[in-house]
C-alpha cells in the first residue's frame, strides 16, 4: 500500500551505461551538503508508525539522518523539475546496515534501509501516476528490476545491493527521463517532486541512513 499511497501523496501534493540510465556506485569517504538547511519544504507522511528524520552536522557537511524501527514514513519534497533540462539525478546516501531481509519483491518484504523516490502525475486523475524507487537493496542483485508489490505502476530498481559499502558514502547518477522510457515507455518532461524514505515496516526491520546532496543537472 506505501507505493500506491506514496504515489498519490507526491502526485496530490504537487543495459546499463550512464548514457542508458545507469547505476554509479563509486564509494566516497564524504558527500555534499543536503541540498536544504532546514526541513521547512519537505512534509512527513505516516504509512505505519513514523520514521525519524532530522538535518544532524557532521564532519561531511549538514546530512539528513533517517531511521526507523519497524516502522514506515516519508519524507517528501514538493518542487516542479524539468526534465527536459535536467533529466539526470545525482545523490549520494550511506547506511548503517542491511536488513535480514526475506523476498525483496513481495508485500512481505517490501522494506529498505534507504530509498529515493521520483513520481509524475501522468493525467488529470490524482492515481495516474507512474514512479521510479530508487532503493539500496539487501539481498537483491545489484541492478535487478522489478513491479512494487503493491502496483505495477511503481518500478523498483536495486541501483545499490548488499554489504559492500556499508558505513560509506556512496554516489548514484540516473538519467530519470531515460528511466521513465525504458520502464514505462513515456516521455516525461518534468517531475512534481521527490522523497527519501527509511522503512521496516513490513519484515520489523531496524536501519539507519544518511543522505547528502541530492542535485538535478543537465546530460553535459
Amino acid at each position: 500500500m506505501k507505493a500506491i499511497l506514496l504515489s498519490l501523496i507526491l502526485c496530490a501534493a504537487l543495459a546499463p551505461s550512464i548514457s542508458a540510465a545507469s547505476t554509479n556506485d563509486t564509494a566516497h569517504s564524504n558527500c555534499a551538503n543536503f541540498p536544504d538547511s532546514s526541513l521547512k519544504k519537505w512534509e512527513e507522511r505516516e504509512f505505519a508508525g513514523r520514521s525519524k528524520y532530522e538535518l544532524v552536522d557532521s564532519a561531511d557537511g549538514k546530512i539528513l539522518r533517517g531511521s526507523t524501527d519497524g516502522k514506515a514514513s516519508v519524507l517528501y519534497r514538493k518542487k516542479t523539475i524539468s526534465l527536459t533540462d535536467t533529466p539526470i539525478v545525482e545523490w549520494c546516501w550511506k547506511i548503517k546496515n542491511t536488513y535480514n531481509a526475506a523476498d525483496e519483491t513481495s508485500k512481505s518484504g517490501d522494506d529498505f534501509p534507504a530509498r529515493l523516490y521520483i513520481v509524475v502525475q501522468t493525467g488529470l486523475l490524482p492515481w495516474e501516476t507512474v514512479a521510479l524507487n530508487y532503493v539500496w537493496a539487501s539481498t537483491s542483485p545489484l541492478d535487478s528490476d522489478w513491479n512494487s508489490p503493491y502496483t505495477t505502476k511503481s518500478r523498483m530498481i536495486a541501483v545499490q545491493s548488499g554489504e559492500q559499502y556499508v558505513g560509506q558514502w556512496v554516489s548514484q547518477k540516473r538519467n530519470i527521463r531515460q528511466d521513465f522510457k525504458r520502464y514505462f515507455n513515456k516521455d516525461i518532461k518534468k517531475i512534481n517532486g521527490y522523497a527519501v524514505m527509511v522503512d521496516g515496516d513490513n519484515a520489523n526491520q531496524s536501519g539507519v541512513a544518511y543522505f547528502g546532496s541530492i542535485a538535478f543537472n543537465s546530460e553535459n
